[in-house]
């Protein structure tokens, strides 16, 4: 089944004062590392956090009287559980959310908070989805599948819609890609608006499902990633079919890149993005030269991402940059050597942030101690500099 701009547009006026028509920057921090413009819609700045809510008030808008007295139900660990519960609730609705057993506890309490009654069952998402439509048939409710769904694609093209017309001098669309809703929705209306403009997907390297789908390829995902919101397992039939059709190419980026956007993203840009809004941005830093000299849109679909991830993100960025610099010392077990090196920290502008001090189990002998010091530096020189001058005080110094 193919999707239109008519339909996209009227999606658009369908959600029109429900969903928030999100601003879109342009940071010269990100352009300057990024060496092309990149202009970024933040829809992370949605009531829930993320696009997803585009599509579900669009689908909530379409059900007709005997469906909206049912009540409607989704499967969702993460951002279509919030944006089903929202858009039911200001619909007077009621909404039921399988989530999986595992799911934070804050994220429960969100869901709930937007008005779903919430279910938690199964060790998977498999499971979990296998009793939201066991529940649906039994209960009579209405299906709201998060991404293969014409309704929620349509919804979703809304985000296109609004990037375009509001910078009409793009010439490139980058969309991050889980089950798919997203880009096909998008380039489905960058098709008619912008004959030509090459539209991109984008998926992280533990979960190409898209890109292995297009190539004919079996699914082959899995692992641990920082952008959960795209690792998706099976990717939806329906956008699978017109993204094929609209012949969009779908880029893989690695880990790394994902955390050096969500990095870029708050440093360089000031705002906060989840794993999955910021692939998008991944894939210029990843391919340069694929997206030099063009005009790139893309989005920062979500910014639901847990405080002590997006902390470890940036603290790892830190010491990839040199940053902050982790020494590791066997010191003499005497008076004064301490003071001597934080005396030679301090002289070249290091900031000691952490201080592990070792004598009974880490140092060689006992005579000596080992010493770990955490420094915050300006940048790399300062560190190579600073670890020069401890060096030429005799000091054994190893990295990391």
């Amino acid at each position: 089944m193919q999707l239109s701009l008519a339909e996209v547009r009227a999606a658009a006026a369908r959600i029109q004062g429900v969903v928030r028509h999100t601003p879109t920057i342009e940071s010269p921090s990100v352009n300057a590392e990024c060496g092309t413009r990149v202009f970024l819609k933040l829809d992370n700045l949605q009531a829930t956090g993320a696009f997803k809510e585009r599509g579900a008030a669009n689908r909530i808008a379409t059900l007709n009287a005997r469906e909206r007295a049912a009540g409607v139900i989704a499967m969702s660990a993460g951002n279509h559980a919030q944006a089903v519960a929202r858009h039911a609730t200001l619909a007077q609705i009621k909404s039921t959310i399988v989530m999986p057993r595992f799911t934070p506890s804050t994220k429960v309490v969100r869901t709930e908070n937007f008005g779903a009654n919430v279910v938690l069952h199964g060790d998977t998402l498999a499971e979990a989805a296998a009793h939201a439509h066991e529940l649906a048939l039994r209960e009579g409710y209405v299906f709201l599948h998060p991404y293969d769904d014409v309704g929620v694609i349509a919804g979703q093209g809304t985000l296109a819609l609004e990037l375009l017309e509001d910078v009409p001098q793009i010439d490139t669309l980058i969309l991050p890609v889980g089950g798919g809703g997203l880009l096909a929705g998008c380039a489905t209306a960058a098709a008619e608006l912008r004959p030509g403009m090459p539209v991109f997907g984008v998926e992280v390297e533990g979960y190409p499902a898209m890109a292995q789908r297009l190539a004919g390829k079996p699914v082959s995902v899995g692992g641990p990633t920082v952008a959960e919101g795209i690792a998706v397992r099976d990717v939806g039939e329906t956008p699978l079919a017109m993204i094929r059709a609209l012949g969009c190419e779908v880029l893989v980026v690695s880990e790394l890149m994902v955390e050096q956007a969500i990095a870029l993203l708050a440093e360089g840009a000031k705002v906060v993005a989840e794993g999955a809004g910021a692939a998008g941005l991944a894939a210029v830093l990843a391919y340069p030269e694929r997206f030099a000299g063009r005009i790139v849109g893309t989005t920062v679909c979500g910014g639901n991402i847990d405080a002590r991830t997006l902390s470890n993100v940036l603290l790892r960025q830190l010491l990839r940059d040199g940053r902050i610099l982790r020494l590791r010392f066997d010191i003499p077990d005497r008076p004064g050597v301490l003071a001597d090196i934080a005396k030679r920290v301090s002289a070249l502008g290091g900031n000691v942030i952490e201080v592990q001090h070792q004598q009974l189990f880490g140092a060689p002998t006992a005579q000596s101690t080992e010493l770990l010091l955490m420094i915050e530096v300006r940048d790399r020189a300062q560190g190579d500099a600073l670890v020069a001058a401890l060096e030429a005080g005799d000091y054994v110094v190893r990295r990391g």
